[in-house]
């Protein structure tokens, strides 16, 4: 299991926008040099971010504004925003263990609880951590 990088990058992408709102027109080009990707992949995930009601897009070239208070939005929500997370499941179980060898027929009761605990360990902390957190840390280092 891994968190694919749309995560980290949408963080990235909410920093910039924040940082660079009164200097620069942040566009997707914009935050593609910073992130070092292709701007369609920042595109994308302002599509993601914009329908989850967390950016504004401006048409054309009019740049990117954050829609609310950086303290309202969490890690949480920008993680809910982008990952493709299917049924609200972190963990994709294996399909079909056997049914014939005694952890096969035994693995879904073995783990179910546990991983389920586990994902609810890390939304409560994700919730537990905002984008006005991270922009704190943000000015203090640069």
């Amino acid at each position: 299991m891994q968190i694919s990088s749309r995560f980290t990058i949408a963080i990235h992408v909410l920093v910039c926008i924040e940082t660079f709102k009164n200097d620069y027109k942040v566009t997707s080009e914009f935050l593609a040099s910073s992130v070092n990707v292709n701007p369609v992949v920042i595109r994308r995930l302002l599509q993601q971010l914009k329908r989850a009601g967390i950016i504004h897009v401006k048409r054309g070239s009019g740049g990117t504004d954050i829609e609310k208070p950086l303290n309202e939005i969490t890690l949480f929500d920008v993680y809910n925003a982008v990952e493709c997370v299917e049924d609200g499941t972190l963990f994709h179980f294996h399909e079909n263990p056997s049914q014939l060898c005694p952890v096969g027929k035994n693995i879904h009761a073995i783990l179910d609880g546990r991983l389920e605990k586990i994902q609810k360990a890390m939304e409560m902390e994700m919730k537990s951590i905002s984008i006005q957190d991270i922009m704190n840390d943000t000015k203090a280092l640069i």
